[in-house]
């Protein structure tokens, strides 16, 4: 009897563990196929957006075209733009008749036929 218990205890420890496994394997498997599931799921929705975005690419692509032809580049040479000093630092005496019309045209004064015809007889200045 001892023998008979002992064999029965064996039996359902080994019936235990093998259906413990047998639980193991299967929720693994379970898990698995979820997980396939949900890549498979984001692998589709990646390749309908990648399809999308070929579709706008195709058409931002066909529109680029036709504005290149209707695109006109006139090329007439450099334009070189050349300063020149137009003022110069010269010290006018102060004693001649350009620095007295000077002098009044900046208080307010307008210039006399004197002072312009007496402006035209100074030295030049340089």
């Amino acid at each position: 009897m001892i023998f008979g218990l002992k064999a029965k205890l064996i039996a359902s420890v080994v019936a235990v563990t093998a259906a413990f496994s047998a639980g193991w394997v299967v929720n693994g498997k379970f898990e698995d196929s979820k997980q396939l599931a949900a890549v498979t799921a984001q692998q589709a929705l990646a390749d309908e957006i990648r399809a999308g975005q070929a579709d706008i690419a195709t058409l931002v692509e066909r529109r680029l075209r036709e504005f290149r032809g209707s695109e006109r580049v006139i090329d007439r040479g450099v334009i070189r733009e050349i300063q020149t000093t137009t003022f110069k630092n010269v010290c006018i005496p102060v004693d001649s008749d350009s620095f007295r019309m000077l002098n009044n045209i900046a208080q307010g004064h307008s210039a006399s036929k004197s002072d312009s015809q007496s402006a035209g007889d100074s030295a030049p200045a340089n």
